[in-house]
């Protein structure tokens, strides 16, 4: 074990390096991820067909192939078929966007629709136009339902990004992986690997969690200082058109 962390300790800045890479493409894989859900979800409720049937055909493709898949067609097939190569950072940060953005669509669209009907009624009536009543009215009440979620998505994608070390990005699992094959200690890699991941998994969770107090709060929804250290679970929105 003390071969491990002292040549843990020689490789710190690429340690260093790699976990910043695990953490570029959680960020930016969950911001292309969010952007999609919020597009996908919207449109599946438009009033037009194909604008519908787009967004369907688009959740339905990338939740029904394989993350496996997709990570690998847009490193090693893409570039054959476009003559454009991407880094494996920004293949990791397509897919995760792509395959997590199509599962997201889904809670955008069933949050949208849980938002009572007497709340678009009542936008109706004060004459409030359809963009209007959805950035004051229906979405706000909806995000508070989104985010728990949303979380889970997000620390499903953190647990994904070790499938970067399949297309050669130099992240956290590569460096570890590295360091294991230097000094044999497989059991100490491992550990580290767990605790690494569950830290940084604990810490999205309470930001996750920082910001559906805040959503709630604008709201005019009571929470107390322990909700930041709870799991999150979807939870009934009181509002004026009754409790869903």
């Amino acid at each position: 074990m003390s071969d491990f962390f002292s040549t843990l300790l020689d490789e710190l800045p690429q340690v260093g390096a790699g976990l910043w890479v695990t953490v570029q493409a959680t960020v930016l894989g969950s911001l292309l991820a969010l952007l999609l859900s919020f597009a996908l979800g919207l449109a599946a409720g438009s009033r037009l067909l194909l604008v519908r049937g787009v967004s369907r055909t688009v959740v339905e493709f990338f939740r029904g192939t394989s993350l496996y898949i997709q990570l690998f067609w847009l490193y090693y097939a893409m570039p054959q078929l476009t003559g454009y190569e991407l880094t494996p950072l920004l293949c990791g940060v397509v897919a995760f966007g792509l395959n997590y953005g199509a599962y997201g669509s889904e809670i955008v669209r069933g949050a949208i629709n849980s938002v009572p009907r007497a709340q678009y009624e009542a936008a109706v009536a004060l004459n409030m136009t359809p963009l209007h009543r959805m950035r004051k009215v229906i979405m706000p009440q909806a995000w508070v339902q989104m985010i728990p979620s949303f979380t889970n998505l997000l620390i499903q994608l953190l647990k994904c990004t070790p499938l970067l070390w399949l297309i050669s990005a130099a992240d956290f699992m590569t460096t570890i992986e590295h360091i294991r094959s230097l000094t044999g200690e497989t059991l100490t890699a491992y550990l580290l690997l767990l605790a690494v991941y569950f830290v940084l998994a604990y810490t999205l969770t309470l930001l996750m969690n920082l910001l559906e107090r805040s959503a709630k709060r604008r709201l005019g929804l009571h929470t107390g200082g322990r909700s930041l250290f709870r799991t999150r679970t979807a939870e009934a929105v009181t509002t004026a058109g009754g409790t869903r």
